[in-house]
């Protein structure tokens, strides 16, 4: 009987004929579990070597073309030579069916449309940069960048009123949440919290790749209900992306919600089964695990059991469609001004909207079923007195239609950061128009801009107008802001944002009020706020003190010794501010050597990294995908201090290729990868080692 994985028999038959240890002979029976999984390509000579009987057990076969599972084994596509069923299972006693619930969100459904919102709301959707100039979200979108509170409290409210209970009824039973992203995830908990501030960092922990101390956060999610302290009870709900999926087996897990669209069968199969396990006395003696609930926000359920045609989503509106909208509205509004400077202005935004029309090419299939009407508006004498009619007629058939326009001057320029601020002035304008008050956080976003602009006024094209920003960071100019000078605002600054310093894409938090549907069922050691407050002083004593040389080294990947670590642990004993040694020892122990503890939270320098990794960053060497592979373990490496070997068999290392590391380089280039990742991981140790 031999035991192995694919890469120890791959390297095995690939020594010479002679001296091979396996010959195509050898074996009379080979057993492939999980056989969905890495048999093509690569790892199908394996199988086509050996002059045996081959058995693949798998609970989800693949029947793609490229990845046939059955193929593999000269079957039939989708007819397996056995097959033992879930319900089969259920009814034999091995595995606990699941009781399925299809919960419909209007918004994770239907989107999100600014008509449907209150006056309050709309407020809300309008103070919100990234909404600008849409009149309604996808419900693709929620949950993607758009994270809506009530979505989130309601969803929640829900899985506590209906879950299944533990402890008499009093506890919700062990729980996954499936989060459609890490972000996604932090702010589920968030809302966790605030709802239930008595369990805040205890009952509901997020578990990601992202995390610290995922690992630990997992042990600690899988202790049993009898070693739990109602005190400080233990992480019950765990709010994953990816990681909890397959791979994870916790037998009192009883609740399972699906706060993601999942479209692979296979995964969705496996991350059901993630509830199927059997468990005895989860409801008290003798009261075993009958049956575990699934609640899914999604439609899942809905796609995979009837397969719907397509997604009826509703299309986005550009920020191209709301500036020419709005500049149509702006031109009708000034269509009956006798003042020079604004009839003026009238003639330069219809210049521009004839401009956008001009550039919209008949050959494009979107373009040629409006061309009457576009040729319409192609004669420039036709802009020069809108009524209400030609307005409706150019939003409605125009306003959406791709142009191929060149900008009409230099100050028209495209470019999606001028656009934004274009939508900001527009509505200004538009505001003074209607005679409505400027809104007010409308003008401190364009007195932001001002001030970031004036920071880069050792730019010459900058410098130019620097008295223009200076100007608009005052009271005195909104107090008196006219249209035309929010148009000279327009026109001189829109291509300046470009210098502003662009920090990450801010994310939206949402409080629109939701609509939760009636279920429909459908066949088929917590860390302690201690700890907390532990690491938050010490990660305040490590940034204070970034110049200790112990530090130094851990974050450098240099080597550390013993007195090192004996001297960064005296002083984060005093910066805990403990009573005793033994105190500290009892509450901090971790398994985990302090030189690790701390190359966690200060992770690892990304050039000492790469210097690890030189020579498989070379282009010459390697191909794009290759490099790209070994700088997301630098990544990695960067982000969580060290790392270890298993790990590179595992998301997000597999998501580039199922093989990870194999199905990029060859055995003995894995090995060298494989040691320089525990030299790295070595560098938090000294000799002997320090446990924290």
């Amino acid at each position: 009987l031999c035991l192995a994985t694919y890469q120890t028999i791959m390297s095995l038959l690939n020594e010479p004929p002679d001296e091979r240890l396996f010959t195509v002979g050898h074996f009379d029976l080979v057993i492939v579990d999980e056989a969905h999984r890495s048999l093509y390509k690569k790892y199908r000579y394996i199988f086509d070597y050996f002059d045996s009987l081959l058995l693949g057990l798998t609970a989800t076969p693949k029947d793609e073309v490229d990845k046939n599972t059955y193929d593999v084994f000269g079957l039939e596509t989708g007819v397996p030579t056995y097959a033992y069923e879930s319900e089969q299972a259920y009814a034999d006693g091995y595995l606990v069916p699941p009781l399925a619930t299809s919960v419909p969100l209007k918004f994770i459904r239907q989107g999100l449309k600014y008509a449907d919102l209150t006056p309050e709301e709309q407020e809300e959707w309008d103070e919100r940069e990234e909404l600008v100039g849409r009149e309604e979200l996808l419900p693709s979108e929620i949950n993607r960048f758009i994270f809506n509170q009530n979505t989130v409290d309601k969803v929640l409210e829900h899985l506590m009123l209906y879950g299944v209970k533990t402890a008499g009824g009093d506890q919700i039973a062990k729980t996954i949440i499936f989060a459609a992203n890490n972000r996604h995830a932090e702010f589920i908990a968030e809302r966790f919290d605030a709802n239930y501030p008595k369990w805040k960092g205890h009952l509901a922990r997020v578990i990601t790749y992202k995390q610290d101390y995922a690992e630990t956060l997992i042990d600690q999610f899988k202790l049993s209900e009898s070693s739990n302290n109602p005190a400080t009870p233990h992480c019950r709900i765990a709010i994953s992306v990816d990681m909890l999926d397959t791979g994870i087996d916790v037998p009192e897990v009883a609740n399972l919600v699906f706060f993601k669209v999942v479209r692979s069968k296979v995964k969705f199969l496996q991350m059901l089964g993630r509830g199927t396990r059997l468990c005895a006395d989860l409801f008290g003696p003798r009261q075993d695990k009958e049956y575990f609930k699934v609640f899914d926000y999604c439609e899942n359920f809905e796609f995979f059991n009837n397969r719907p045609e397509g997604v009826s989503d509703s299309l986005q509106r550009s920020l191209s469609q709301a500036i020419f909208s709005r500049r149509l509205e702006i031109a009708a509004a000034l269509n009956n001004s006798d003042e020079n400077e604004l009839v003026e202005l009238s003639h330069y935004i219809h210049d521009l909207l004839h401009n956008d029309v001009a550039g919209m090419n008949f050959n494009n299939f979107i373009v040629r079923p409006r061309r009457k009407v576009v040729e319409k508006y192609l004669k420039r004498e036709n802009w020069n007195s809108l009524n209400n009619e030609n307005v409706d007629e150019l939003i409605s058939l125009v306003a959406d239609l791709p142009t191929e326009s060149d900008p009409m001057n230099e100050y028209e320029l495209n470019d999606e950061l001028a656009k934004r601020f274009d939508i900001l002035l527009l509505r200004l304008q538009l505001d003074i128009l209607n005679n409505k008050p400027q809104s007010a956080s409308l003008v401190f976003k364009v007195k932001s801009i001002a001030e970031q602009l004036e920071q880069k006024s050792s730019i010459p094209v900058v410098s130019v107008h620097l008295e223009l920003i200076q100007e608009m960071q005052t009271n005195e100019f909104w107090n008196h802001v006219t249209l035309l000078a929010l148009e000279k605002v327009r026109r001189y600054l829109r291509c300046l944002t470009r210098f502003i310093d662009k920090d990450e894409k801010n994310i939206v938090f949402t409080n629109f009020e939701d609509e939760i549907g009636v279920g429909i069922e459908v066949s088929l050691v917590s860390a302690g706020v201690s700890l907390a407050q532990y690491r938050k002083k010490v990660e305040y004593f490590i940034k204070e003190h970034e110049e200790l040389p112990t530090i130094q080294k851990l974050k450098y990947n240099r080597p550390i010794t013993e007195n090192d670590l004996k001297v960064l642990e005296n002083l984060l004993y005093e910066a805990s501010g403990l009573e005793s040694k033994t105190e500290y020892n009892k509450l901090f122990a971790s398994g985990k050597s302090l030189g690790q503890f701390v190359r966690e939270l200060v992770g690892l320098d990304r050039a000492a990294a790469k210097v690890v990794f030189a020579d498989f960053l070379d282009e010459a060497k390697y191909n794009s995908r290759q490099i790209e592979f070994i700088n997301q373990i630098i990544e990695y490496l960067t982000v969580n201090g060290v790392m270890e070997a298993e790990m590179l068999f595992h998301a997000p290392f597999t998501d580039m290729h199922e093989d990870s590391a194999y199905g990029f380089f060859a055995d003995q280039e894995v090995h060298s990868l494989i040691k320089r990742i525990s030299f790295i991981n070595s560098n938090v140790l000294p000799q002997h080692g320090s446990r924290l």
